[in-house]
């Protein structure tokens, strides 16, 4: 059953170097790069060797937990080289691209007749797995489980985020496919979540409950969505999928190939030509840094969103297999000579104590990462559920995160949570502690405990 859905508890972060509204073709990236890290606790076995010729879709490696899940070459060329850090952990594997992309074909699927059987087969086999999460725990999905239901978020909220409106125009048969298909897995049917007042490309089509939802950030989150349409419950498992990974598992199912072209918005302060890109999954920075001219000092560069994206090399750096931006801001290590003492007019502050940007919710600010203070024991000021819609208590998890409290964290509902859901927390933070990071550790030891 469709709901409308208004948000209340929030905070938009408006920034200066939004995304112009054009898409720039460039030249493929000579390499692209899988990280095994962004599939959190996979532990990966390969089944080639450096050296070896891949098609687009061809198995690179698989979960050792569980076989069949496997991760596929998301383009064509030569293994170039696996790299390894600490305990021989696989870190990097590099693809060097040929000049044309060939597929390994896998053939259409008719998804209006497939069975659910078939559908998780090919997902399976084809790699298009990975682009499946589960909550609790926002892991990769387990195939042995049915979910009660599956979200997808329709837009995004955050700071900078890619307007999902634009880059998913003309898909409409993919997200189809894709929706069609990935409906057969549950019984709880699929819940797509949209901005109130947009055009979506989501609108008008079949088998999906749509939700329009409004207020600040995090509005787009699936998180929040969930939370409000339908809570998890301990024993109860739900899907989570990209939108714009939908287009990817469409087009495989349609065409059997293994696409992974994809439209990600380049943004930030730090970015003098900000504008939407054409590249793939893995793509190395060096590969449109030219295109929108990334300033050369001092910059932090970031694949993913400003508040939960992971901070790589501004020269060498790549896209993470789940990120649809790529953001660089000015890496804030100078200090401000009594900067806590003074009003402040050019930062973003959910307190009204010497902060002025209240006063203009609109004003977009040029920030950079300084934390504008050091480490300390978390201060009880109740400013974090003033950001936090869900019906929870986000200091008393954290909390209970950091002793590893499992009854206690069961209790709070860690079951529904997500390290994403805790950004806004973080960046208000006045003790400057890393939310993301005690949450992720918090499900990991319920993963580990519990399973």
């Amino acid at each position: 059953m469709s709901k409308d859905i208004r948000i209340k508890k929030g905070l938009d972060i408006r920034l200066v170097g939004e995304a112009a509204r054009t898409i720039a073709e460039i030249p493929r990236s000579k390499t692209v790069t899988i990280r095994p890290a962004d599939f959190h606790l996979i532990t990966p076995k390969l089944v080639v060797k450096e050296g070896a010729k891949l098609k687009a879709g061809d198995e690179i490696f698989y979960s050792k937990a569980q076989e069949h899940i496997r991760f596929v070459s998301p383009v064509s060329g030569t293994l170039q080289a696996v790299k390894r850090g600490a305990k021989r952990v696989i870190t990097d594997i590099v693809i060097e691209t040929d000049k044309e992309v060939s597929y390994k074909d896998f053939g259409a699927l008719d998804v209006d007749s497939a069975s659910a059987s078939a559908v998780k087969e090919r997902l399976l086999a084809s790699g298009l797995w990975p682009f499946i999460k589960q909550r609790p725990y926002d892991v990769i999905a387990n195939p042995d489980k049915t979910p009660k239901a599956i979200f997808v978020s329709g837009f995004a909220s955050g700071p900078l985020a890619p307007d999902y409106d634009f880059i998913l125009q003309g898909k409409d048969a993919e997200l189809q496919a894709a929706l069609t298909a990935v409906g057969k897995l549950t019984d709880g049917g699929v819940h797509v979540s949209l901005a109130k007042g947009s055009q979506s490309p989501f609108e008008g089509l079949n088998g999906i409950n749509i939700h329009k939802v409004s207020g600040p950030h995090p509005a787009g989150n699936v998180g929040t969505q969930i939370n409000k349409i339908d809570p998890i419950n301990k024993g109860e498992v739900v899907w989570t999928i990209g939108a714009a990974d939908l287009v990817i598992i469409g087009n495989a199912l349609l065409t059997g190939q293994f696409d992974t072209t994809r439209i990600i918005s380049v943004s930030g302060a730090s970015i003098n030509n900000p504008k939407y890109i054409k590249t793939h999954i893995g793509a190395s920075i060096n590969s449109f840094a030219s295109e929108v001219g990334i300033a050369d000092d001092n910059v932090r560069a970031i694949s993913g969103n400003v508040l939960t994206g992971k901070q790589i090399a501004q020269n060498d750096g790549v896209l993470g297999f789940y990120d649809n931006e790529f953001v660089a801001i000015p890496e804030g290590d100078d200090y401000e000579f009594f900067g806590w003492n003074k009003p402040v007019f050019n930062k973003i502050s959910s307190s009204r104590a010497l902060t002025f940007s209240w006063l203009n919710p609109k004003k977009k600010y040029d920030l950079d990462t300084n934390t504008n203070g050091e480490h300390r024991a978390f201060v009880v000021t109740g400013s974090y559920e003033n950001v936090f819609p869900l019906d929870m208590f986000p200091l008393q998890m954290l909390k209970a995160c950091m002793v590893e409290d499992l009854d206690q964290m069961e209790v709070l509902g860690m079951f529904e949570v997500a390290p994403e859901d805790f950004a806004l927390t973080e960046f208000i933070c006045v003790s400057k502690q890393p939310h993301q990071e005690i949450i992720r550790k918090g499900l990991d030891v319920m993963y580990k405990e519990i399973g």
